[in-house]
């Protein structure tokens, strides 16, 4: 790598501007006391800037949601995770975006959305806040490589647009998720290359899930409904209870249950491939009290009382699958017809092919480890001088604003601190 001119040398050098990276900026440049000739330089090579940003919550932006804790998020330990939203909480998220013109409103989903329900709004504000904290912006500018300095304390960066040499470094670089938003691996790579470890396990997380081909569930296209998703061991144990809409589709599952699902089967089917997954599609009610609801039916018409609870094209094909007869009065029906139309209510059986990979995920689940952050900072306790944050890390929300509330949270805490530890090298 040739020798950076001083034009080519910079404080701190940002890599990657999705939420994360522009909160890194905003908060670095503010934290410029008395010193207004530091550089910051922020980096992306994506062809269109905050592309996640632009798509998030069909196009409108969920910023964060109203009520964030430890317990919305997976990978790291919870006390880790509790650590970095402490320092920038859902209240401080609030009182930036108004102070950039962006008022949030509340939904019933407890998510917040700008008021003028554009995505737009919220990215414009935040490329307007770089600016004015004094940030620079290389778009679209590349990072290839990122090496130690071996002569001096800092970083070397191999850009589109030359060599940079840099003080301190924040890899905001996100993870695999929805590759064509140009997120592509290559912050773990960087990550490897200095001396990070990455977890074991790297996948996509809130992601859809495919059924095998032919399965009765991908000809209700279309069709959402409240349910419950619940993961088992082959012993029975369950792992995971989720909650909430599920959309049937042309390929299998998705919806807000599906994705928030979808790392966990993963996850544990990676680990043992005999777990299972079961829909139930009357929540809160097992099979034993289905079969008692459905013998107190007597003459009346059990379609009659399931379209009363399902869509009806779910409780035909349900009867269907089951071999149950809908004409003919309930207490006609044999027992082994009535229990298995209780037990496929109470949790039908899924057999899942796979997930729908990094293109259709929503975030990535794994990543670079906590333990090898120092939380007070996001400065890397490996090497010094060098700062992570956002979805680099292992730690991964589920849908609802989550995963902004962590960008926005760790993008902060690393941004406040990379300027205020150049000083000591």
């Amino acid at each position: 790598m040739s020798e950076p001119t001083a034009s080519q040398r910079v404080d701190v050098a940002i890599v990657g501007a999705g939420a994360a990276g522009l909160m890194a900026a905003i908060a670095a440049g503010r934290s410029r006391t008395g010193n207004e000739s530091q550089r910051i330089v922020l980096f992306d090579g994506s062809p269109r800037l905050g592309m996640k940003i632009l798509i998030a919550g069909g196009g409108r932006c969920n910023v964060t949601h109203h009520a964030v804790s430890e317990r919305d998020y997976a990978g790291a330990t919870p006390p880790s995770i509790r650590k970095v939203l402490r320092r920038f909480t859902v209240e401080d998220t609030v009182r930036l975006f108004e102070e950039l013109g962006v008022r949030l409103k509340r939904e019933d989903t407890g998510k917040l959305f700008p008021v003028a329900d554009d995505a737009h709004v919220v990215l414009e504000a935040l490329l307007g806040a770089v600016r004015d904290a004094g940030a620079e912006l290389r778009h679209p500018c590349r990072v290839h490589r990122i090496e130690r300095d071996g002569d001096e304390a800092g970083f070397r960066l191999g850009t589109d647009e030359g060599p940079i040499a840099a003080r301190q470094v924040i890899l905001a670089t996100g993870g695999l998720s929805m590759p064509k938003t140009g997120s592509d691996g290559a912050g773990h790579a960087f990550a490897r290359s200095l001396g990070h470890s990455v977890t074991p396990l790297v996948t996509p997380s809130l992601v859809p899930l495919r059924l095998e081909e032919g399965h009765w569930i991908r000809d209700l296209s279309g069709i959402a409904v409240e349910a419950e998703l619940r993961l088992r061991r082959a012993g029975g144990k369950v792992l995971r209870r989720v909650r909430g809409s599920v959309l049937c589709t042309h390929f299998g599952l998705s919806g807000p249950c599906t994705l928030d699902m979808s790392r966990h089967w993963i996850h544990a089917h990676a680990d043992d491939a005999d777990v299972r997954l079961e829909l139930s599609w009357l929540p809160d009610t097992d099979a034993d009290a289905i079969d008692a609801s459905l013998r107190e039916l007597g003459r009346r018409s059990v379609i009659a009382w399931l379209r009363e609870r399902l869509p009806e094209r779910i409780a035909r094909a349900l009867l269907e699958r089951t071999g149950a007869e809908p004409g003919r009065p309930i207490h006609q029906w044999p027992r082994a017809m009535r229990r298995g139309l209780a037990e496929a209510l109470a949790g039908t059986p899924l057999p899942i092919l796979g997930d729908r990979g990094y293109a259709y995920a929503e975030v990535t689940a794994g990543g670079v480890p906590l333990s090898e952050i120092d939380l007070a900072t996001m400065e890397s306790r490996l090497v010094p001088g060098l700062f992570l944050c956002g979805e680099i890390l292992d730690v991964d929300g589920r849908i609802g604003g989550f995963n902004f509330q962590w960008a926005w949270a760790s993008g902060h805490v690393a941004g406040m601190a990379a300027l205020q530890t150049t000083g000591r090298r």
